[in-house]
């Protein structure tokens, strides 16, 4: 098991360094804590908008980070406690 720790921890890096890029690279839907309350320029809501193009794109890009994290990490968890 400890050639496979070894991966999944780089793994596990490499996703979470992905993860904040995708987190961080997003546009918010309104403009801090005034567009959501509907002080913003954005209309009725507060700022609600539809993604469209690359935004959509990197929005399920990161959804599919977070479920690959959540994999990667239960499998680290599972071989460091298969002992």
């Amino acid at each position: 098991m400890d050639k496979i720790k070894t991966p999944l921890v780089i793994m596990e890096l490499v996703v979470s360094v992905l993860l904040m890029a995708g987190v961080l690279i997003q546009t918010p839907k309104a403009t801090g804590l005034g567009g959501s309350i509907g002080g913003g320029d954005s209309g009725l809501g507060g700022g609600y908008r539809t993604r469209r193009g690359l935004e959509r794109q990197i929005y399920w890009t990161t959804w599919v980070l977070v479920v690959a994290f959540l994999l990667v990490s239960l499998a680290n968890i599972w071989v460091a406690n298969a002992k």
